[in-house]
């Protein structure tokens, strides 16, 4: 008896967009800080620890924070737009 069989890939595609460096930062004193999260359990918990330390004793003007749908995926077009007008540093990750 035949057996039929589907395998799927299970990554994504990925991004061939030109990429553009940015200039190395003189300091953390006032610049914009941002976050994106994996969707992987904890890290949440490390964003927010980071952002107030960030705050506090860095003297980081402010911190955006963006969460993905999942973790096996690119973060969508909207979300790379913002951070890119907005941060001056962008610090992606996961947890567990």
């Amino acid at each position: 008896m035949p057996i039929n069989a589907m395998i799927f890939e299970p990554t994504a595609p990925t991004r061939n967009a030109p990429r553009q460096l940015r200039r190395v930062l003189d300091g953390l004193e006032g610049k914009v800080v941002g976050f994106i999260d994996n969707v992987k359990p904890n890290f949440h918990f490390l964003v927010d620890d980071l952002a107030e330390l960030l705050v506090s004793r860095y003297g980081v003007a402010s911190v955006v924070k963006h969460r993905k749908r999942t973790a096996s995926i690119p973060a969508p077009d909207d979300i790379i737009a913002d951070v890119a007008k907005t941060c001056d540093l962008v610090i992606t990750g996961s947890g567990d």
